[in-house]
């Protein structure tokens, strides 16, 4: 997922006028998410299918206060750029 729309949205966002390492900051949070959250949800398969007492249900219903932490983070992902840019500032990469 990431390889397909990284490349994709990285220049077009780059040509609007957004930071390239904030944008792939965003995108791997996201891509995250999507391993965690129905229908795809393959990191709650793989678990439900390695512990058989774990039905896939409970599994979901289990990972709600990670999907609402991952969804604070990047609410604050977007609403501060600081966030992201601290350590790159620190190197002088930018």
């Amino acid at each position: 997922m990431i390889l397909i729309a990284a490349p994709l949205l990285r220049p077009i966002l780059v040509g609007y006028g957004f930071d390239g390492i904030w944008i792939v900051v965003l995108i791997v949070k996201v891509a995250e998410m999507a391993l965690i959250t129905p229908p795809v949800g393959m990191n709650s398969f793989v678990y439900s299918g390695a512990v058989r007492e774990a039905l896939l249900g409970r599994v979901f219903r289990g990972f709600i206060p990670f999907i609402v932490a991952d969804l604070v983070v990047v609410m604050a992902l977007i609403a501060s750029k600081t966030i992201v840019m601290f350590l790159p500032s620190m190197s002088g990469a930018q």
